[in-house]
């Protein structure tokens, strides 16, 4: 956590292993549905500027509502910034953009963001991909 460049120790990273790993039960490998995993960590992070809780909705947000999605990885434009942490604001997609977009591939556990035209998605940021909440739960 607090990891901004992932090949340069900033000082500002705290590196925490995990006491259990919860997958979704019913995860699909083949489609990718219900892709989302609990991580309780071994010790509580040290909340500051660079480590803190993300505020989780009271509701699915509706089509057009905008989100950002963050993570590491190659962009299509900029191959040389894949070790620092990409950010890009995009709207959420209703069902029929989703549908059209990916016929047949979207499942009632699944939503999709980014723009129609391509080019702008969490899909240029392909490593560690976080999604509107990355929520470290302390239980």
């Amino acid at each position: 956590m607090g990891e901004h460049h992932i090949m340069i120790n900033e000082g500002t990273e705290q590196f925490i292993s995990s006491s259990r790993v919860i997958r979704h039960p019913q995860y699909d490998s083949w489609n990718i549905d219900n892709d989302i995993m609990l991580i309780k960590l071994s010790s509580p992070a040290t909340l500051n500027s660079y480590v803190r809780p993300v505020s989780l909705p009271t509701r699915c947000a509706a089509a057009g509502t905008m989100c950002r999605v963050s993570g590491w990885g190659n962009t299509m434009s900029s191959v040389d910034d894949g070790d620092k942490l990409q950010c890009l604001e995009i709207p959420i997609l209703s069902d029929s953009d989703c549908d059209y977009a990916y016929p047949g591939m979207i499942t009632d556990a699944m939503f999709c963001a980014g723009y129609l035209e391509g080019g702008k998605d969490s899909c240029q940021v392909c490593l560690f991909t976080d999604w509107i909440a990355s929520t470290i739960a302390n239980y």
